[in-house]
């Protein structure tokens, strides 16, 4: 049986000074790149087809430090296809040599949810403003977003159709998938996965650098 292997990126710059990050692109800390290299170890002996993660360098630098000691010997190639910069200038000739990848592409789709105004704030010193309730319904609530933000909900409606129309067939076909994103993006993935209520997603914590493994069955 195939399967879906889920992310989320080892812990950021950000995440350590406890700053709200979103769509701000900051690279991991020495911590994450260390939780990025463990959490490839425990997938070193799953197969992975295709690779999918954020447009958000954490994210990335995380799936390729998780790639890094994979102990398959296919090589992560970055699909460029709707950059029309790069249309035509990445094929590659050998048909054994294109055998040996993994295609590995980006989507915005998959970023983090995007905090407005509330980006590059201490969230404690957030909290001590606002007061702890209104805190909480910005952070932690299903449907009510930061000031010029996204809420889990807005997260949701980009994430799952490009997970429905673009990932999940290739489940269903039986391949091999290693999503690799953010704590939002992955939680309205997994809450439609594991069937979870807005109330039920809202206490779901998707730890740092620790992959979830979905067997797929079509």
């Amino acid at each position: 049986m195939n399967q879906l292997i889920l992310m989320r990126h080892g812990l950021s710059k950000w995440n350590k000074l406890n700053v709200f990050t979103g769509w701000v692109d900051v690279p991991l800390s020495s911590e994450g790149i260390g939780e990025a290299l463990v959490g490839g170890e425990k997938i070193a002996d799953l197969a992975i087809d295709v690779v999918f993660t954020s447009e958000l360098v954490r994210a990335q630098m995380t799936a390729f430090l998780a790639l890094s000691v994979h102990k398959g010997e296919k090589v992560p190639v970055v699909q460029h296809g709707e950059d029309p910069h790069w249309e035509g200038k990445t094929k590659i000739y050998s048909s054994a040599t294109e055998r040996g990848t993994i295609p590995v592409y980006y989507s915005l789709a998959l970023n983090e949810r995007m905090y407005g105004e509330l980006q590059g704030l201490n969230k404690d010193e957030v909290e001590q403003k606002v007061g702890r309730e209104q805190f909480l319904l910005w952070r932690r609530s299903y449907d009510v977003p930061p000031p010029n933000g996204e809420s889990l909900k807005d997260t949701a409606a980009r994430t799952l159709p490009y997970f429905n129309q673009t990932i999940r067939p290739l489940l269903d076909a039986g391949k091999n998938v290693f999503v690799c994103a953010h704590g939002n993006s992955l939680r309205s993935i997994v809450m439609e996965l594991d069937g979870l209520s807005k109330e039920e997603v809202v206490q779901l914590e998707i730890a740092t650098g620790e992959p979830l493994i979905y067997p797929w069955n079509a």
